[in-house]
């Protein structure tokens, strides 16, 4: 447990004068006249809410950023809900939506297939064990919550951000905070998406070439027996479309990408010899961003760091004496089932192991806005939820795919968060967080002396595959057989070489003892970060400038490639073998980029070059034969190449031998110092066409930008130069073979330094409040793009300086 914090707000004034006072500011006379201010709830002043035992002020920095104090836990509770809610209830009220297969209530009809998406998979059935496990208390502090955000809801129900759109919004229930822990459970792994983007690219290019676009590692075989279990697999047109995944792909990036980075120093690398910490937490360019920033100071219970709208408590912050944060640890935790099925005397029928068994049924009602309710039936086998439409399934019979997700019955993550919150030290830190099992992780923690590091979740232990593909469901050999021994997580405390770091890299070794994952994200990231972190003594000036880091170590690799004995004649020979114009397009190309250092900068010529060639090399390598550029195919390799690491980059350092360096396009049969040569030529062209003639003033942000969005895909600000890219520390991936537009950002930044008097700092990319209508909507952009951090005091004597004086005093309402 934290210390008791020693001073808590306990204001004794009358509650006329403050009424008098908040009725002189103009701000305040703007609330309460028309437009949209009508929706801002006051900053200052008093407001009286049922629910309250006593006052709680609320006080925010210069960004919007709440600092909560209080005299129990349970008014801190209620007044989180209550500034959640009048910060983000527009995302609160559409992630709640989403999640329940609702969104077309609110959208339209055109949010009804990832409406039948969501209510097949079913979130509200895990939301629903998580909150039966949850201990009594972890109710409590639920349905506390939850009355907070009703006292505002309550208080504007008229008066709803305009984003709503004139939509009512249902009162908060304690297990809509359990759904949306399952909503972003869900969201951290891609399972789903890159099993079904694997079923477009088999369907384009067979199950014998479709290995090799589908690498696990750089160091690991290529999964030719996987994808042996699709062949004779007639999928074709009788496996119909999965509606509503690109909508549904669109909202959970808003939620947070599977990614994001963590690390901690030591004392004995720290220049202070107390431990440092920081975190990265990505997500989609959006505004509101994902995450938000909160303090909460009661008796016994302080921490300051990201809150989940919707969600109780810090998920991922400082606490005054240990310090914890999160990344996505990649986990292979979804697996989908190709499923014979067939129609016969009305019901659904499915094939496993050689008998025919009725699916379950259960049926659903869809409402969209502006039209009549809709009832569907939802079907499933004993894998899962059938995903696609059925209607025109016959007695002849096809193909379903089901979704198998981890069992969530007896899972106390939600009680084991709050205790990781109020950990005192590293070894309570690592009590708690063996208890969290409904999401994957790499969960970092830290205190003044000493770091930790554990693994989270729930694996499965597969007979057989790797369930890198669909399986067929209909053969028992690939079914689940119970989940893996949470003993076998991986985690570490306190290592020799005085660092902890995870950037969803790959984590163990090739044959460890559980399968974790088959879609471990590029491992430039971390090896950059072991770089750094290996390299001297550190202070949290290091720690920013890490976080800052633009320079790819994929470069040297490139120009590894490009000088190795198989590959420097024949190279030579190609590009020697091109027309005049482009023979001298690629020497140029060639001679910048064995002479690039790396480094991603926006203003960088060469940056722009060396991107242009990876795009080039990507098209010219895999376009002949999964495109069209709009193809499924073409598309689904797109976005594989943004889950994990991808074919792209395995093609380029290595796969010599691949078929895929044919153009089939061409009469004559290339090879890959063929397909180099020409792709080190485009890249010039494709620089002159895009950036102009003139060298000098080419740069890679005039390429690489990135827009803020809304959830209705308005831009908010930007386009704004952007420099690195999926391969730096400081993330900014893009879409690897179509747009050079940024599509996910360190979202949400946190330092901690425990030789500071406060510690802890941050970074948030787009603004505290959801409401268009408010100066703190989009306000921490320029922040964001300074660098400029702000502090999270832990000390009352300090509180001013951060959040100065003015305040919004809570009161109860007689």
């Amino acid at each position: 447990m934290a210390s008791p914090a020693r001073s808590f707000f306990m204001p004794k004034f009358g509650c006329a004068a403050v009424v008098t006072g908040m009725l002189s500011l103009t701000g305040c006379q703007q609330w309460l006249g028309g437009s949209a201010e009508q929706s801002l709830p006051p900053s200052v002043g008093v407001q009286p809410l049922k629910g309250l035992a006593q006052n709680v002020s609320v006080r925010r920095n210069t960004l919007g950023m709440p600092l909560i104090e209080s005299n129990t836990f349970h008014d801190a509770l209620f007044a989180q809900g209550y500034v959640a809610a009048s910060d983000r209830i527009t995302q609160m009220v559409r992630m709640r939506l989403l999640a329940q297969g609702r969104l077309a209530e609110l959208d339209g009809a055109d949010a009804l297939d990832s409406d039948r998406l969501l209510r097949r998979i079913n979130l509200k059935k895990n939301a629903d064990q998580l909150y039966a496990a949850a201990s009594p208390r972890l109710k409590r502090f639920f349905d506390v919550y939850a009355r907070g955000v009703n006292a505002y809801l309550f208080r504007y129900r008229g008066k709803l951000p305009a984003p709503l759109g004139g939509y009512t919004p249902e009162y908060w229930k304690a297990e809509d905070s359990a759904l949306m822990f399952a909503l972003w459970s869900f969201s951290q792994s891609l399972n789903l998406q890159e099993e079904l983007g694997s079923l477009a690219l088999a369907q384009k290019v067979g199950t014998d070439k479709l290995a090799w676009l589908l690498p696990v590692y750089p160091d690991e075989s290529l999964p030719f027996t996987e994808a042996e279990k699709l062949k004779g697999v007639t999928l074709g047109n009788s496996l119909i479309h999965v509606a509503g995944l690109g909508s549904l792909n669109h909202e959970l990036e808003r939620l947070g990408t599977a990614s994001s980075s963590n690390w901690a120093i030591a004392p004995q690398r720290a220049r202070s010899g107390k431990s440092l910490f920081a975190n990265d937490l990505h997500a989609a360019t959006a505004v509101p961003s994902a995450w938000n920033f909160v303090q909460l100071r009661a008796p016994r219970y302080q921490a300051a760091g990201v809150a989940l709208a919707g969600l109780p408590g810090v998920l991922t912050g400082f606490n005054g004496q240990v310090a914890w944060g999160m990344s996505a640890v990649m986990g292979d935790n979804q697996d989908l089932f190709v499923e014979k099925v067939k129609s016969e005397g009305g019901r659904v029928l499915y094939q496993s192991n050689g008998k025919w068994l009725p699916a379950r049924v259960r049926q659903e009602t869809f409402l969209a806005k502006g039209q009549r309710p809709l009832r569907e039936a939802v079907y499933e086998t004993g894998h899962g939820a059938l995903l696609n439409d059925l209607a025109g399934l016959s007695a002849s019979g096809g193909y379903g795919l089901a979704l198998q997700l981890p069992d969530l019955t007896e899972d106390k993550s939600l009680d084991a968060l709050f205790d990781l919150s109020r950990a005192s030290n590293v070894e309570k830190a690592s009590d708690a967080s063996r208890q969290i099992r409904a999401v994957a992780t790499n969960l970092l923690f830290a205190d003044a002396n000493s770091i930790g590091w554990q693994v989270t979740g729930r694996f499965p232990n597969r007979l057989e595959g790797k369930g890198m593909l669909p399986s067929p469901g209909w053969d028992g050999r690939y079914d689940w057989d119970g989940l893996a021994d949470p003993m076998l997580h991986p985690y570490d405390q306190d290592p020799p070489q005085g660092w902890l770091g995870t950037a969803n890299q790959r984590i163990v070794p090739p044959g460890y003892g559980i399968q974790l994952s088959n879609g471990w994200y590029y491992p430039e990231r971390s090896e950059r970060l072991a770089e750094l972190a290996g390299a001297g003594k550190h202070d949290a000036r290091s720690m920013i400038a890490m976080q800052s880091d633009q320079t790819t170590p994929f470069a040297a690799k490139l120009k590894k490639m490009f000088l190795a004995p198989g590959m420097a004649q024949p190279l030579k020979i190609a590009i020697d073998a091109l027309p005049d114009a482009d023979r001298t397009k690629a020497r140029e190309a060639y001679t910048r980029l064995m002479a690039f250092d790396g480094r991603l900068s926006a203003q960088s010529a060469d940056a722009a070059l060396y991107e242009l060639f990876l795009q080039q090399s990507m098209q010219r390598t895999f376009l002949d034969e999964l495109g069209p550029i709009d193809s499924a195919a073409w598309k689904a390799f797109v976005a594989q190449g943004m889950a994990s690491y991808s074919a792209q980059a395995d093609h380029l350092l290595g796969r010599d031998d691949s078929p895929f360096w044919d153009d089939v396009s061409t009469p004559q049969k290339e090879d890959k110092p063929a397909i180099l040569a020409r792709s080190l030529a485009a890249a010039v062209t494709a620089g002159e066409t895009q950036l102009g003639a003139d060298r000098s003033k080419w740069q890679w942000g005039r390429l690489h930008r990135t827009s803020w969005t809304d959830a209705a895909g308005q831009t908010v600000r930007g386009p704004v130069a952007t420099g690195g890219d999926h391969t730096t520390l400081n993330a900014a991936a893009y879409r690897w073979g179509d747009s050079f537009d940024t599509a996910s950002i360190p979202a949400l930044r946190i330092v901690v330094d425990f030789a500071q008097t406060e510690p802890m700092i941050g970074l948030n990319s787009s603004g505290q409040s959801g409401n268009p209508a408010s100066a703190n909507y989009a306000d921490g952009i320029d922040a964001w793009l300074k660098n400029q951090y702000v502090s999270f005091p832990m000390q009352p004597q300090n509180f001013e300086k951060a959040y100065g004086i003015k305040r919004l005093t809570l009161t109860p309402q007689k």
